[in-house]
């Protein structure tokens, strides 16, 4: 199995930044894609972004096009997502996640993370 451990998370005011990582362990050759999905209170679980290992394709939700940016380091088995011009609205618990190919159904990951919080204050 695939442990994957999220971090920086954290509080900011609007249109700031934040950069959250993910780094994965165990076996993690079997995953074709990476993604991000979030949660906020009373709301489903959506998808964010995600990555592919081999050649670093990108596919995002509409509504963070042109200011979230997902990106991998394979050598250190990490996916990090840039987060710019915050909104409130972005609020939410984020999870990181591994899967056989790429979605953005949350079914069809296989992996994980705890989740990390982040809010945006106005």
């Amino acid at each position: 199995q695939v442990q994957l451990v999220e971090s920086g998370g954290g509080l900011v005011q609007a249109g700031g930044s934040l950069r959250l990582s993910c780094a994965a362990s165990g076996r993690t050759f079997s995953n074709y894609a990476m993604g991000w999905f979030r949660q906020a209170p009373g709301k489903e679980r959506d998808f964010v972004a995600a990555i592919t290992w081999s050649f670093g394709s990108t596919y995002y939700a509409d509504s963070v096009k042109g200011r979230f940016t997902i990106s991998r380091d394979n050598a250190k088995n990490t996916v990090y997502l840039q987060m710019n011009s915050l909104k409130p609205e972005d609020t939410a618990v984020y999870y990181c996640a591994a899967g056989p190919r790429v979605t953005g159904l949350a079914r069809d990951y296989s992996s994980w993370g705890q989740g990390t919080q982040v809010t945006v204050s106005s």
